[in-house]
């Protein structure tokens, strides 16, 4: 993997028996260990059930993922044992997958039970929101270029806009606190701060973990290397006379307080999880099994918002000077994209102030479509708050157009755009492109290295939107994704005995069309070529997916080749902890970087180690000196060989566990694998993780294309719901019933429409129309109804003029 600076997060699940610690009290899932329907639903089973062994190592004894098995590891987090909003995100959707393979939903919801405990934040942990005040959300300090221009003063003559949601939130949800995932946890309590999640304290070396850090503070150049980590809650045990606040933000004086940054694509990524947690529970007739985490993941989904807004609340577009550009009202400080991060903090009791943050800067990377459209078109996902819903409809459109506005002559996807030029609404050069106002950025946030030249950002991103272009048969879209696969597919080499080679490193020049929404510009001038190539086993994942999903919504057949072929060279590389290719780390000479420290400053870190000018990534990290790994390291930085290392990223390892299990799902029919064991509890398990899974569709092995009507004692009924609509297209779902007193094997629904509706899209059916004739049948996981029981399939249309529920017929044997 190429190193990237970049705020991004990973992890993992533990145990053919996974403990999930809920307090004392733990929660012990036994892996499915009967056949599955096809190989690659086993293969999915098989990568599973090493990330949840215990063996393994991918958890704590918390039970919270760790960023990987590894502990020497430096990249957006600088130890593997810390984790991220990340891997929560990707332990969810690895959830999600496993509820949809096995009809076992408590794993699913043990994730969100544990993220409430460890890495949302809890009352506790930010306990001055009531003193918010969101007509003035917090005070201006500029951004800088380099770590040496830190600390930043503080200027309150700078005009910031109002928050135009925090009332709103505040009345669906009855509390000022903010429900979002910070984005790192050190999970051991490596470095000693104790900051430990519910406590709201620093408690020392001696704590347990998993404990709220943070690192990057300083602007666009600071990368990895260059961070100097800081607790959450910073009580000023540790660091200097202010703690840490003095290295990062200039004051005429300090308080203790507290502080959070969110990721908004992870908190994306756990929405989107739960949107397919809820549309396969659905197909299972077992939606109620994932009703509470889903209106969770809503909730997130409505403070999320806060990435959609300016840092400071200033007006969108045209800023060029930080006392210039206007402070915001309403929503004119809105851009409606997943900006960067967005951050919250105060002061610890007593202190009577708290302040929020968004962010201006936009990278397609992290725009999360299936996420906005789910939250604005799922009735089931719709935030509570009175715009939540109406955001998310707006923000699904401007990311669209976002797509199209940084798609290169090539096809990849550049950067992305800032409305806070370098971090101080500065004046960006001459003849800048702009979108809505906001200016081209090709390495937005960070630039060391580039934002946008690791190609995992083409692969994240393009899977969401190949997977939104399967819900949804957009229009807009797909030429898009049309000629960003036909680019990549010509990059990718896979040859014999596992073989493959995927980009690694980008290289842009140019820049797009300023943005016409009326009539979009070609980007003749903007271009991307491939530096260099690798074998990143997650990103080969994403891009797997992204292939894969495209190849379902288009029929591609050379996609589905090419997609399935890189899948079957990426298994050949399995070991007993999932699967993992060698890599070098030049970057690993960095261990020894100057971190910057401002003449005058000395402190210390919670073990001693002195924090001072001329201090290194090392010297403040003695403890890597004991790592089992670190002599390999050592040896480089003496004059030897570059080091070599197998890592198991969490992420990395959940996304190929998930293509494989794609695969099985959209190309071979892959459905519901009854556990052979029931989960069980080993402690009495908390409510909000219930050790109890059930599904009200059992698994069938063989589909029965044709469906006769009901005999003996089987009664087939059949009810027809409207999810959303939204004036010409909607979105419904069908409940097959069996009513009887014997089971049915299979199925089959049809109507006629009264209007002139148009399925385009439908799941777990197989459904044809002719003329305005629709008939639906069983597919081969869910053809099996107990008597009592039900099972839901669903389908997107289109429509113009009125819209008629029609009459349904059901029959079954």
């Amino acid at each position: 993997m190429s190193p990237l600076s970049r705020r991004k997060f990973v992890a993992a699940v533990g145990g053919t028996v996974a403990g999930i610690a809920l307090g004392s009290k733990v929660l012990e899932a036994t892996a499915a260990t009967n056949a599955a329907p096809d190989a690659y639903a086993q293969k999915f089973l098989d990568q599973y059930n090493k990330i949840k062994s215990s063996a393994s190592g991918y958890f704590s004894p918390a039970g919270v993922p760790y960023h990987s098995v590894e502990t020497l590891m430096v990249e957006a987090p600088d130890h593997g044992h810390e984790t991220t909003s990340e891997a929560f995100s990707y332990w969810m959707w690895l959830e999600a997958v496993y509820g949809r393979v096995t009809g076992d939903w408590a794993p699913f919801n043990a994730t969100w039970a544990a993220a409430e405990k460890y890495i949302i934040p809890t009352a506790t942990d930010q306990p001055s929101n009531a003193s918010y005040n969101a007509s003035k959300p917090a005070t201006y300090a500029p951004e800088w270029p380099d770590p040496s221009n830190y600390p930043s003063p503080l200027d309150g003559s700078v005009p910031v806009g109002a928050d135009p949601i925090a009332g709103e939130l505040q009345s669906a949800y009855g509390t000022p606190d903010v429900y979002g995932m910070h984005w790192l946890l050190d999970v051991d309590n490596v470095y000693g701060y104790g900051n430990t999640a519910g406590t709201g304290g620093e408690n020392g070396p001696g704590a347990s973990g998993p404990c709220y850090i943070n690192s990057y503070q300083r602007g666009a150049q600071e990368s990895v290397w260059e961070t100097i980590p800081q607790p959450c809650t910073d009580l000023m045990k540790y660091g200097g006379t202010n703690g840490y606040l003095d290295l990062f933000v200039k004051d005429s004086s300090y308080a203790k307080q507290w502080k959070y940054t969110n990721a908004p694509d992870a908190d994306a990524r756990a929405i989107q999880a739960a949107y397919w947690a809820y549309r396969w529970a659905s197909a299972q007739g077992n939606a109620g099994a994932v009703s509470a985490s889903v209106a969770k993941a809503a909730k997130m989904g409505d403070y999320l918002r806060y990435g959609m807004f300016d840092k400071y609340f200033k007006q969108i577009g045209n800023c060029t000077s930080p006392s210039g550009c206007p402070a915001g009202t309403g929503r004119s400080s809105q851009h409606y994209l997943l900006g960067w991060y967005y951050a919250w903090g105060g002061a610890e009791p007593g202190g009577g102030w708290a302040w929020r943050i968004g962010d201006g800067a936009a990278h397609h990377g992290y725009q999360n479509p299936v996420a906005a459209w789910a939250l604005s078109t799922v009735s089931s996902m719709a935030p509570k708050s009175a715009t939540g819903k109406s955001d998310w409809a707006t923000s699904l459109t401007r990311q669209i157009e976002f797509l199209r506005w940084l798609q290169s002559a090539e096809g990849a996807i550049a950067g992305g755009a800032t409305n806070s030029w370098n971090g101080q609404y500065g004046a960006p050069p001459a003849g800048t492109p702009t979108f809505y106002g906001m200016y081209y950025d090709w390495e937005p946030v960070y630039h060391d290295p580039p934002s946008n030249n690791w190609f995992g950002m083409q692969a994240w991103g393009m899977e969401r939107w190949a997977e939104y272009y399967y819900l949804t048969k957009d229009s807009k879209v797909k030429p898009v994704l049309d000629k960003w696969i036909t680019w990549v597919s010509g990059q990718v080499t896979v040859g014999t005995g596992g073989s493959f080679q995927i980009p690694s490193t980008l290289s842009w020049t140019g820049q797009p069309d300023t943005w016409n929404a009326s009539s979009p510009g070609s980007n003749a001038g903007l271009h991307v070529t491939v530096a260099d190539y690798g074998q990143d086993v997650g990103v080969a994942a994403a891009l797997i997916k992204a292939l894969l999903y495209y190849a379902a919504a288009t029929g591609s057949s050379a996609a589905q080749t090419l997609g399935k072929n890189l899948l079957d060279a990426l298994a050949t590389h399995t070991d007993s902890k999932g699967i993992a290719i060698a890599e070098t780390r030049t970057d690993y000479s960095r261990f020894k970087d100057t971190v910057y420290v401002p003449s005058g400053w000395t402190g210390k870190m919670p073990n001693g180690d002195t924090i001072a000018p001329g201090a290194t990534f090392l010297s403040i990290r003695s403890f890597y000196k004991n790592d089992p790994d670190f002599a390999k390291v050592q040896a480089y930085l003496n004059g030897g060989a570059v080091p070599s290392f197998t890592y198991h990223r969490f992420w990395a390892q959940a996304d190929i566990a998930m293509a494989l299990a794609l695969y099985s799902e959209l190309f071979l029919g892959g459905g519901v694998t009854s556990p052979s064991v029931t989960p069980s509890a080993s402690k009495s398990a908390s409510a909000s993780a219930s050790a109890s899974a059930s599904a009200s569709v059992s698994a069938s092995a063989s589909r029965s294309p044709s469906a006769s009507p009901s005999r003996g004692g089987a009664s087939v009924t059949a009810s027809y719901h409207v999810d959303s609509d939204w004036g010409t297209g909607f979105t419904a779902t069908v409940t097959v019933r069996n009513s009887g007193t014997t089971p049915i094997s299979s199925w089959r629904v049809t109507w006629a429409w009264a209007g002139n509706q148009q399925i385009v899209n439908a799941w777990n059916a197989g459904s044809t129309q002719s003329g305005r004739t629709v008939t639906a049948v069983n597919l081969g996981y869910n053809g099996t109804i107990p008597p009592g029981g039900s099972t839901t399939f669903g389908f997107q249309a289109t429509y113009s003029g009125t819209n008629a529920a029609p009459t349904l017929s059901a029959s079954g044997s």
